[in-house]
């Protein structure tokens, strides 16, 4: 957030590394929802070295390294006893992912899990920046004169996506807005943002420019970027700069990776500009994977769902990324709770995502949404656990109150009291376990699109009609 608000954020972009001495070991992939808590040496012999992997669940299993060998079968084979190299597990996998590399695949082959989150952290300060915004406002000193100032925030962001031309940066709409500018325009007149290893901070210079208000010299490093769009209601805003700007400070930056979902427990680690004294990395987990709370971001006072997190954050960390152990995006970190400590909050990756697309895409300074004319709310719910994820999550009927006269929602035939299965786009189904998730499917929806619900009505399954979006039906949303 800004150093002059009550909301805060951080930002990070992480990468797992795992330990090397894998390398050429003969090793069974085990993939049925346990972990690896630690990998320790066991055993020597000779050029044959032991390990043994500790699984969550308690049980153990071990594996050997011929070192100088490929660690297979007395020809030098990659298979020995139907075991498998992880070599060529590795490379194997990264025939079908080409993109891949070697902490995803641990992740998505060998559910592998590392408490230690330092390689991480590390990778991701090169998607990690500082934010400082100029706002115009006006001083009255006297009942005869007024001075005009530059109201200085600070803030937080992460990068987005990298072009040939420009280079993408997501933060808070709260970072870049303020209602007590004095211009038309109440997003910041200036916004400069710091990549880690390269911050600087603004010096006020005796020199003002033709309306008087105060020139900052902002030193070596210093990216300028441009407002694209943002929404007040998701608090959420899109930034760009000139790719060879930002990697001529440091040709190794990178965009971060969004996460497919996220859990509560899981690790949380936010990077940012906390009390803007420059980029840094807090760590906690995430507490309540939705939950709404009340914030002013424009001076409206909102409901805005949101991930609760114990991770600390501070003013100045508005903007940035809020990321699970494997170095993906799950988060912006946007709100504290200054009364009691760490409780915070980020906007959850289902908006975060959708929302930063959508003013990608549209590219007109907002976001761009349909309205089907359905009110709905959460009915009757309850915890499902998934034995073989290890993986729990709240799930709620999703039923229908209010359907608007000469709405989307009553043409295609929805009813009061149809509890809603299924959002059809196209050929995509989207089933709906929680009332909000309608509204962040809708960000995706464009004018072409076919969409279409399916219901259960009077403990009957019933499919409405089906309604093509047409542009008219696109409107700008705060």
């Amino acid at each position: 957030m800004k150093s002059t608000k009550k909301l805060i954020v951080f930002c990070l972009s992480i990468v797992l590394i795992f330990a090397t001495f894998l390398t050429g070991c003969t090793v069974k992939v085990q993939n049925d929802g346990k972990s690896i808590v630690s990998i320790t040496k066991t055993a020597e012999d000779g050029l044959v070295d032991t390990y043994t992997i500790l699984f969550t669940d308690g049980t153990k299993t071990t594996f050997t390294v011929t070192n100088g060998s490929n660690g297979g079968s007395e020809d030098g084979g990659e298979n020995s006893g139907g075991d498998f190299s992880l070599d060529a597990i590795f490379n194997k996998w990264l025939e079908e992912n080409p993109n891949g590399d070697y902490n995803t695949f641990l992740k998505e082959v060998l559910n592998v899990q590392n408490t230690d989150n330092s390689l991480v952290i590390n990778k991701a300060l090169l998607s990690s920046l500082k934010v400082y915004t100029e706002f115009t406002k006006t001083v009255k000193i006297s009942t005869y004169k007024s001075e005009n100032y530059i109201d200085m925030g600070a803030g937080s962001a992460v990068i987005y996506k990298i072009n040939d031309d420009y280079t993408y940066l997501i933060t808070n709409y709260h970072v870049v807005y303020d209602k007590d500018q004095n211009k038309d325009s109440k997003i910041a007149t200036k916004t400069t943002c710091y990549l880690y290893g390269s911050e600087n901070n603004p010096i006020e210079t005796e020199e003002l420019d033709e309306e008087g208000y105060q020139i900052y010299d902002y030193g070596y490093g210093a990216i300028s970027c441009e407002y694209v769009g943002g929404s007040a209601t998701a608090d959420i805003a899109l930034l760009k700069t000139k790719t060879e700007t930002i990697k001529a400070i440091n040709p190794d930056v990178c965009e971060v990776k969004f996460a497919t979902d996220y859990h509560v427990g899981e690790t949380a680690i936010a990077i940012g500009n906390p009390d803007d004294d420059g980029i840094s990395a807090t760590q906690g987990i995430i507490s309540v994977d939705n939950e709404f709370i009340s914030l002013s971001v424009d001076g409206i006072s909102r409901s805005y769902r949101s991930i609760r997190i114990d991770t600390p954050l501070y003013p100045g960390n508005s903007g940035g990324g809020l990321f699970n152990m494997y170095g993906e995006l799950i988060g912006i970190t946007n709100a504290g709770n200054t009364s009691d400590q760490n409780i915070n909050y980020a906007v959850p990756l289902d908006i975060v995502k959708p929302v930063v697309e959508n003013i990608y895409n549209y590219n007109n300074g907002f976001v761009n949404k349909i309205t089907l004319g359905v009110t709905v709310q959460k009915g009757e719910s309850r915890y499902v656990y998934d034995k073989t994820t290890g993986y729990g999550k709240v799930i709620s009927d999703v039923v229908v109150i209010e359907i608007g006269g000469n709405s989307i929602a009553s043409e295609i035939g929805l009813q009061v009291n149809d509890k809603i299965l299924v959002f059809k786009v196209n050929t995509i189904e989207y089933e709906l376990e929680q009332f909000f998730s309608i509204g962040d499917i809708l960000y995706s929806v464009k004018a072409g699109d076919v969409i279409s619900f399916k219901c259960i009505r009077n403990g009957a399954e019933v499919t409405t009609s089906e309604y093509t979006v047409m542009p008219k039906d696109i409107k700008i949303i705060e």
